[in-house]
């Protein structure tokens, strides 16, 4: 069975995630906001090159808080308000330019399950959105998925717009698409998780020693430019994202001798 625990003062983020007892997220916050938990990333996720980006004829330009480049949007860092359905609201605050809203859910199922859904939209005019989520599960864990393609890295460590077929070993900071779900991760004293999405890629960082992350996203990171999406009014981009406990596999027989 999962239990779960929001912080909204802290972006909204599971803030825990247990199974019997055992935390599975890595939750040290010394690192500052972008290091911990599982967040939401909203209205865009991964990075955007240099924080520029063009949208209707016009440039724009977000400030940077990642190097040289803006990464993860405005919710991750901020406070966002309860709502009567134990969802959460974030209202896009400026330097982001064309204001708008993002809702937070998360709940548990009968069986278990959590699942998270995410909403990004602006009431008043048209604007490009993403979202995503970006889980640090603590080591030690091993991740288990296949991919059809990955979206190659340039000096800058951003996707450059070409996908490379098939994947290369990793480690990894990358983004893959084309994905066969449910990526599995194993503890391996522990349970076995299973992570689905409504989104088409996934970034997985299995650099650190001390956590893993696999980040569901609806688009790649400089999507902005790479695959745009626009919300409009009335018509929100949405998104979910569920994390459930799996059985272990079934130990084959050992053959008689």
């Amino acid at each position: 069975m999962l239990e779960f625990e929001i912080d909204a003062a802290e972006g909204a983020r599971i803030a825990s995630l247990r199974v019997d007892g055992r935390e599975l997220l890595w939750v040290d916050r010394r690192g500052g906001p972008m290091q911990w938990g599982a967040y939401p990333m909203v209205p865009f996720a991964g990075r955007i090159r240099g924080g520029r980006f063009r949208f209707a004829g016009r440039d724009y330009h977000l400030p940077a808080n990642l190097g040289p480049h803006a990464i993860h949007g405005t919710g991750f860092t901020a406070r966002w308000e309860a709502e009567p359905d134990g969802g959460f609201v974030h209202e896009l605050p400026a330097p982001w330019p064309f204001g708008g809203w993002a809702r937070h859910r998360v709940v548990a199922d009968d069986d278990g399950t959590v699942r998270a859904t995410l909403e990004v939209g602006n009431d008043e005019r048209s604007m490009p959105a993403q979202a995503g989520w970006h889980p640090w599960f603590a080591r030690p864990v091993e991740l288990a998925f296949t991919a059809g393609a990955m979206w190659r890295r340039d000096g800058d460590g951003i996707c450059d717009g070409t996908l490379v077929r098939p994947p290369p070993p990793g480690p990894w900071d990358d983004c893959f698409t084309e994905v066969d779900q449910p990526m599995v991760l194993t503890w391996p004293v522990g349970p076995r998780l299973a992570l689905t999405s409504s989104c088409r890629h996934w970034v997985v960082y299995d650099e650190p020693a001390h956590a893993l992350c696999a980040e569901p996203q609806s688009g790649p990171p400089d999507g902005f430019t790479l695959a745009p999406e626009v919300v409009e009014p009335g018509r929100p981009l949405q998104a979910w994202f569920t994390l459930a406990v799996v059985a272990p596999p079934t130990p084959r027989p050992t053959p008689a001798a």
